[in-house]
């Protein structure tokens, strides 16, 4: 029987408060004009979930259903949605691309920052200023999340935060591409562009680190530092390219000064990329840039109200620092190039999948994976 304009009742995990997150069942409304609703295949779950849930996110909503990193099959489209039919299958974005060409944002090179569901998404809101969720028990109202919410069986997202992929990919393999893996690559290829037999310096081996990593060697990058207080993540780190790695805990002066000693010159690393959110990790990153011409890159996201600190000098000697969203992709136009090439065996990411659950409950495990230090992405399928 068609669901197609009515609405339908599914499990999802619903984020109650801070560390609060339990099985419910929801209703999910039929999408509106520029919406497409979603039958949710998989969830990878990433540290940005976790960072919400913990209370740390400052435009964190309760309740809410998270989730952001997953494969779908469209279910329905509202009115005037073009660009995917029922059936297609996607990958959804946290950052949209409505390619309109009044937006200076999507008609310039330089940047993937479309404004143009931002207000709304950020007040957990779909673009029209309500919500697609409630809860059934009660017909209380769930909030959306980073536009996407696909903690849950089925979701609605604004038709400009979608990517179309080929249904050929694995939707396990390809949601990576929706967040955490493909902003790793394209810090390299995109924000800081890194050249071939230059030196880098990656802070934190998770799975934005290890594709940091991944990205710099492609392109021909020929030292290649990893920094991480978990020994246990060395290994795949240089399996991916890493010449050596260090535990910044080994050392007693601080490590940005340990590794400008080590440096290839002796002047610091070409670019350097934080992908914890600590920020005196970022300090450290930006220290160890390059006298004269280093690029620091900032990758993780830091807690609410926390602010970096660091001697201008830093800056006047000719380090650079810079900030990525989601890599520089422009969603609906990468996630389809970054599937194809994984197709072609031009990308491989399956060293990313650690760990697999299955059905929604699965995602309370997942959670307990990503703590457990050895967990790279858990995928949970529905």
């Amino acid at each position: 029987m068609s669901t197609e304009g009515k609405p339908i009742f599914c499990k999802a995990m619903v984020a109650f408060g801070v560390n609060d997150l339990r099985e419910e069942e929801v209703e999910v409304a039929p999408p509106k004009a520029g919406e497409v609703r979603l039958q949710v295949v998989c969830n990878a779950l990433c540290h940005t979930d976790i960072y919400t849930l913990s209370g740390q996110d400052p435009e964190g909503l309760f309740p809410c259903i998270l989730g952001h990193e997953a494969g779908a099959i469209v279910e329905s489209v509202g009115e005037g949605v073009t660009s995917v039919k029922p059936g297609d299958h996607v990958v959804p974005g946290y950052t949209p691309q409505c390619k309109g060409p009044e937006c200076i944002f999507c008609m310039s090179p330089k940047t993937n920052l479309c404004p143009k569901i931002r207000g709304t998404q950020g007040q957990g809101k779909m673009p029209d200023g309500t919500s697609r969720f409630t809860l059934r028990r009660d017909g209380s109202t769930i909030y959306h999340f980073m536009g996407c919410s696909t903690f849950a069986e089925y979701t609605v997202l604004a038709e400009i935060s979608i990517a179309k992929v080929n249904p050929a990919a694995d939707l396990e393999k390809a949601c990576l591409f929706g967040c955490g893996v493909a902003t790793g690559l394209g810090a390299v290829w995109n924000n800081t562009k890194v050249e071939p037999m230059s030196s880098v310096a990656v802070f934190g081996l998770g799975a934005v680190g290890l594709a940091v990593i991944q990205g710099a060697k492609a392109v021909g990058a020929t030292t290649i530092v990893g920094i991480d207080v978990n020994p246990a993540k060395f290994k795949i780190a240089m399996e991916l390219g890493c010449t050596y790695c260090i535990n910044s805990k080994d050392f007693e002066e601080p490590i940005q000064q340990v590794l400008v000693k080590r440096s290839p010159t002796g002047f610091g690393f070409d670019y350097t990329f934080d992908c914890t959110g600590n920020v005196n990790v970022m300090r450290a990153a930006l220290e160890a840039a390059h006298r004269g011409w280093g690029q620091c890159c900032l990758i993780g996201v830091a807690g609410a109200g926390k602010e970096i600190s660091t001697r201008p000098f830093q800056f006047i000697t000719g380090r650079r620092c810079l900030g990525t969203a989601f890599g520089g992709w422009k969603t609906r136009d990468a996630i389809p190039m970054l599937t194809e090439k994984m197709l072609r065996g031009e990308l491989n990411v399956d060293h990313f999948i650690t760990h697999r659950f299955s059905g929604i409950a699965g995602t309370t495990d997942a959670i307990e994976a990503l703590h457990s230090g050895d967990c790279l992405r858990a995928v949970v399928k529905y």
